[in-house]
């Protein structure tokens, strides 16, 4: 498989090595010519000089043979930027980091599937061993045909939750309303802006996807 990286910051690069390491072919997007010369001696990949938030930049990458287009660059904007002109280019998938958590609305309202806060994840991450629970067990018990889907409502699902007659083998398992959790019964309607969090079977995200439009993220 083939990735494509924009930014050459630590993330990026670390997560390039390992990509080459396992076999994939991976390019990465820097504008730094220093930076190029420099990581070309420890990574045995392709590089395309220049911003990588530009069509004619991004195009050199081939997006119709690219898995994955990596938006990991220092800045939250160049970042959404890029994306939003990768998904235009063709690319597949598109993983998109911000560390400002303010913008991550946006992104999901922008249609960024795949976006990261690497700050806030370690963050969650460091708590839960702190307090001795395994990070990694609900991933795992994600698997086979399982995924899990989001989306933030709009004016037409605001309402009664039953009145979204979602497709067979989906449930809501949770919802985000102004940073804080709900769990859903009877007594809850959802308001616009609420982020809506399913679990559902892989036959049905394309189909909720195309439903939705705004989907914020599905694993």
């Amino acid at each position: 498989m083939r990735a494509v990286f924009v930014g050459a910051g630590s993330l990026a690069v670390n997560t390039a090595r390992v990509l080459v390491k396992r076999g994939h072919e991976v390019v990465v997007v820097e504008q730094d010519q220093e930076r190029i010369r420099s990581l070309s001696q420890e990574l045995d990949c392709g590089f395309i000089c220049g911003d990588g938030s530009r069509p004619a930049i991004l195009r050199e990458a081939d997006p119709q043979h690219t898995t994955v287009l990596y938006c990991l660059t220092g800045d939250d904007k160049s970042n959404m930027i890029a994306s939003l002109v990768g998904r235009s280019l063709g690319f597949g998938r598109i993983v998109t980091k911000i560390d400002d958590p303010e913008l991550e609305h946006i992104c999901l309202e922008l249609g960024l599937e795949d976006t990261i806060i690497p700050s806030r994840a370690v963050g969650v991450h460091l708590a839960d061993l702190f307090e001795g629970r395994d990070p990694l067990a609900f991933s795992t018990m994600i698997r086979e045909e399982a995924r899990v889907f989001s989306f933030v409502a709009g004016e037409k699902e605001a309402g009664d939750l039953a009145a979204l007659e979602l497709p067979k083998r989906t449930r809501i398992i949770c919802l985000y309303r102004g940073g804080e959790l709900l769990i859903p019964d009877d007594q809850v309607a959802l308001v616009v802006g609420d982020e809506v969090v399913l679990i559902t079977h892989r036959d049905n995200v394309n189909a909720l996807t195309e439903r939705f439009k705004n989907p914020a993220r599905e694993s």
